[in-house]
């Protein structure tokens, strides 16, 4: 998938848990439950969708690596070229 792409899934997974949420709406710097008002469990799920669809998964330990967008795609995009 390229960048685009990830971000597709990304806003899509975010909409399994915030369907309030539109993918312009996110700045991409900032904290990425902060920006879509994600508790905890709404994070957890909202990763487990974003596993579904692009099969990469985020692990615990990575956590803090991925806590704004941009990070999130950057993972995302390292990951899915391993």
């Amino acid at each position: 998938m390229n960048r685009d792409e990830l971000q597709q899934a990304v806003i899509e997974a975010i909409q399994v848990v915030a369907p309030e949420i539109e993918g312009d709406e996110i700045d991409a710097d900032e904290a990425l439950r902060e920006e879509c008002d994600l508790d905890s469990m709404d994070y957890l799920h909202f990763l487990a969708a974003l596993k579904q669809s692009t099969a990469i998964n985020v692990p615990d330990a990575d956590y803090g690596r991925v806590d704004t967008l941009n990070k999130l795609l950057d993972y995302l995009q390292q990951a899915g070229s391993q």
